[in-house]
């Protein structure tokens, strides 16, 4: 026998889970029939694609089915399945430790608050340790498909676990796992026949195997005017792929509980998309999107979130080929009946047959998702809040669908409260309007001050605010919204669009100051120059169409890249400013030289960089504010 402590990360889970934090107790049964399944899809699409495991069918691998069995007077429950089944090695993976680091992430999210915090813990989903809430004891047998021994697993869901083999009446005579619950005060309201039946019609109806539940059935003998038990088995679930059957007789509920089902989160999802295509290939979708972003949406190691079936035969769940990686946060299903079942992994992005469907299966979520921007605002404004930033993803590779993407995505804006799209601004456009106007950082509130706004605050054009980390590299790619340009107030050829007929004149009055200024900064800047995108600042930096700004360059740096070219910005400064016309006043002044590093400085600090050489910095500002006082 070996004792083992439960990975750091599970016993925290165990902690918040057995505190009552699932507000549904009842949904163990949930949980454990839905690993059942999943044990019983993979065992299923082995025996139909591998030699190996055919050769095991009735010897060694039984029919599928998962079987429910209760004691009420011992207050225990059995779920048992015939699925692929667990080793030692299994045991400890499956049942000990948790690897993905999107766990991590979620327990960092963790604030105390329990009712907050079981908010978070329904939208990742605890799969097996939920059986903790209901259970003082719960022990695991378990037989893997192909292998001659069975293995124990016992816990009390707190000190850690056991792992032995097991003998005699525990070892397995086929492959498969056997849960055996032994209830505690608050699980004991389960051991009722009744109620597990209830349970499993409202959660797992739509198990594609059949559920057996074997208990004790009292009848009444009316000859003899008194009852009787006796052992009885009977089926408990409909047992059919609830995705085939036709939208008509399909309740919210019943798309909601398989939801549930299928991604162990306790929310009902914001909308679903149920589809049956017939013609060149005949293949059924569902799809869901979650309430709530799933939490490894922004991890290396995500897993996917769609099941793929072949004529109701599981093949996988985890490939990352199905859905476009923009879309990683939908959920569900696609059973295709031209696929062959012995499709692999690594033959799935050349398939064609896939290819078309996964095509298709993108244009019907844009769609659908278009419909609901128009037809209900309000839970559009749900999506957006929690998947804005994939859908700009998309914008960067799915070139086929940028049109429709650009009228999804959202966008804060100088004009509006909250959020607006393209559409909206557009029609918001001024007469004179050349352009829809935008401008990336990190900031929003950096962002709204910027000067690089001033000319637009003061001809009442809206700028639209792009605040996430990517915007910047998406958007520097996306140049049109249909026929109106899109252009990013900080490049510079976007203050062209405001020059006026007294531009030629102002440049060369300040000329002496501008060759000054120049001369002072060097091949710190590639030029200095009159403005006419300024009202209220003296000066501002802005970048060349085909470079990227410095904030991209601190982004690339961020992300590990050496060789980052280094751009030299444009300085642009403000004629009708007021330190401008003091220091055109005598350009050959001391003072001149500093103040040309600090406008150059200052504009650098309105774009988040700070400066290179912090010291000068301060002792230029020091030698001004003394010559100043």
């Amino acid at each position: 026998m070996s004792k083992q402590e439960f990975q750091t990360e599970v016993s925290q889970l165990l902690q918040l889970i057995v505190h009552s934090l699932y507000s549904h107790p009842e949904i163990f049964l949930r949980e454990l029939i839905s690993n059942s399944s999943d044990a019983l899809d993979k065992l299923r699409h082995l025996t139909l694609v591998d030699d190996k495991y055919k050769s095991l069918v009735g010897n060694g691998i039984e029919s599928p089915r998962i079987d429910l069995e209760l004691d009420e007077e011992k207050k225990t429950l059995t779920v048992s399945d015939t699925g692929i089944g667990m080793n030692e090695e299994d045991l400890v993976a499956h049942l000990g430790t948790i690897a993905r680091s999107g766990t991590k992430t979620f327990l960092a999210q963790l604030s105390g608050d329990a009712k907050k915090d079981s908010n978070l813990i329904g939208q990742f989903g605890v799969g097996f340790y939920s059986v903790f809430m209901v259970a003082d004891k719960v022990e695991v047998f378990s037989r893997k498909a192909g292998e001659d021994k069975t293995y124990k697993w016992t816990s009390d869901g707190k000190t850690g676990f056991e792992i032995e083999e097991a003998t005699g009446s525990d070892a397995r005579s086929s492959a498969g796992s056997t849960v055996l619950i032994h209830f505690n005060d608050e699980g004991a309201q389960y051991a009722n026949s009744w109620r597990l039946q209830e349970i499993v019609k409202k959660y797992s109806n739509h198990i594609a195997f059949p559920i057996f539940l074997t208990y004790d059935k009292s009848e009444w003998n009316a000859e003899k005017k008194e009852s009787s038990k006796s052992r009885v088995t009977e089926q408990v679930n409909a047992a059919s792929a609830m995705w085939q059957r036709s939208k008509s007789e399909l309740k919210s509920e019943d798309y909601k509980e398989f939801y549930k089902s299928i991604t162990g989160n306790w929310e009902d999802p914001l909308f679903w998309f149920h589809t049956r295509a017939e013609g060149t290939y005949e293949y059924t979708t569902l799809f869901y999107i979650p309430a709530k972003a799933p939490m490894d949406l922004y991890q290396a190691d995500y897993k996917g979130g769609i099941k793929l079936y072949v004529k109701r035969v599981f093949i996988m769940d985890d490939s990352k080929e199905l859905l476009p990686q923009y879309l990683r946060f939908v959920r569900g299903v696609i059973d295709s009946e031209d696929l062959p079942l012995n499709v692999s992994r690594e033959v799935l992005q050349q398939n064609k047959v896939l290819n078309s469907i996964k095509t298709a299966s993108v244009k019907k979520i844009l769609s659908e998702l278009k419909n609901i921007a128009t037809e209900d605002k309000d839970k559009y404004a749900l999506f957006i809040a929690e998947y804005n930033r994939p859908l700009k993803e998309g914008l960067y590779g799915d070139f086929a669908n940028r049109e429709t993407l650009l009228e999804l995505i959202r966008f804060k804006s100088t004009q509006v409260e909250g959020f607006t799209s393209l559409e909206e601004a557009r029609q918001r456009m001024q007469p004179e309007q050349k352009a829809i106007y935008y401008i990336t950082g990190s900031s929003e509130s950096m962002l709204r001050n910027s000067p690089l706004l001033e000319i637009y605050k003061k001809k009442g054009i809206e700028v639209l605010i792009l605040d996430d980390d990517i915007d910047e590299i998406v958007f520097s790619n996306v140049l049109k919204y249909g026929e109106i340009d899109l252009k990013a107030v900080n490049k510079s050829t976007t203050g062209d669009d405001f020059k006026d007929d007294s531009a030629p004149q102002k440049t060369e009055e300040i000329k002496p100051l501008l060759e000054k200024i120049k001369a002072t900064l060097g091949e710190a800047v590639k030029e200095v120059r009159a403005s006419a995108r300024l009202a209220d600042s003296p000066s501002v930096i802005v970048s060349d169409e085909d470079e990227p700004s410095a904030r991209m360059r601190q982004m690339m740096r961020a992300m590990g890249q050496k060789d980052v070219p280094e751009p030299i910005p444009t300085l642009e400064i403000n004629p009708d400013h007021e330190i401008i016309k003091k220091l055109l006043a005598n350009p050959e002044d001391a003072t001149v030289e500093d103040a040309a590093w600090l406008l150059f400085d200052q504009a650098l600090l309105l774009e988040g960089i700070p400066p290179k050489d912090p010291a000068t910095f301060v002792k230029r500002l020091n030698r001004v504010l003394s010559h100043s006082i």
